[in-house]
C-alpha cells in the first residue's frame, strides 16, 4: 500500500511540474507589448511586392551588418543573431497561420551597455505583399512574435510591425526587470533600424 502511495505522489508531482512548465512557457509565448504600432505595405515597395520578383534569400550579413544599432545617442549591442527556417517557431497564436509560405526569419537580440533596455528584431520572408499584410494584421489581433531570449519582459515594452513589400519586420524593446521606468523612444528607433536595409532591394 505504501508503495502505491509513494508512486501516486511521484506521478502527481511530475504532473504538477509539467503543468507548471507548460503554464510558464505559455505565459512567455503569449507576451504582447504594452504599446504596438502596425503598418501595412505601400506602393513604395511595389518592386519587391513578391518573392518571385525578389528571389534572393536574406542573409544575416545583409540585415545585421554591424554589431550594434543606434539612435539619438542610444546604442544597443547585438547579443546574437540567428536564421530560422521554421517561421512558425518565432510566433504564437493567429500569427502561426499567417506565416504560411514564409521561407525564413532572421532574428537579432540587443541590449544597452548598462543592460537596462533589451530589444529584439525579426524579419520574415513571405510570398507576397498580401501575405505580409495578413501577418501584420495577425500580430495586432490574437498573435505575436515570441521572445527571443529568457528574461525579456516584452509586455512592458513597445513594438512596431511593418509590411515592406513581401517582408514583415518586427522591432520590440522593453526595460529589463530591474530598470524601472525607462524612455524607450530611441531604443525603439534603434532596434527598428535594420528595416531600412530593405530599401537596398528596391534599387537592385
Amino acid at each position: 500500500m505504501r508503495k502505491w502511495i509513494v508512486a501516486a505522489v511521484v506521478v502527481l508531482l511530475a504532473a504538477g511540474g509539467a503543468a507548471a512548465f507548460l503554464w510558464s512557457r505559455a505565459e512567455e509565448d503569449t507576451q504582447r507589448p504594452a504599446t504596438f504600432r502596425a503598418e501595412r505595405t505601400t506602393a513604395h515597395y511595389e518592386p519587391i511586392a513578391t518573392r518571385a520578383a525578389d528571389p534572393d534569400p536574406l542573409t544575416v550579413a545583409e540585415i545585421f551588418p554591424t554589431g550594434s544599432v543606434s539612435a539619438g545617442g542610444t546604442t544597443l549591442a547585438s547579443q546574437g543573431t540567428e536564421e530560422l527556417t521554421d517561421c512558425a517557431s518565432a510566433v504564437w497564436g493567429t500569427a502561426r497561420a499567417a506565416v504560411a509560405g514564409c521561407t525564413q526569419a532572421l532574428r537579432a537580440r540587443y541590449a544597452t551597455g548598462d543592460g537596462l533596455v533589451l530589444g529584439q528584431f525579426v524579419i520574415f520572408n513571405l510570398a507576397d505583399s498580401a501575405a505580409a499584410d495578413r501577418l501584420v494584421d495577425a500580430l495586432g489581433h490574437g498573435g505575436f512574435v515570441r521572445p527571443a531570449a529568457d528574461g525579456f519582459q516584452g509586455n512592458t515594452g513597445w513594438a512596431q510591425a511593418r509590411a515592406l513589400g513581401h517582408y514583415v519586420t518586427v522591432s520590440w524593446v522593453a526595460p529589463a526587470p530591474e530598470a524601472g521606468k525607462v524612455d524607450l523612444t530611441f531604443p525603439q528607433v534603434a532596434v527598428d533600424s535594420p528595416s531600412l536595409l530593405i530599401q537596398h532591394r528596391l534599387v537592385r
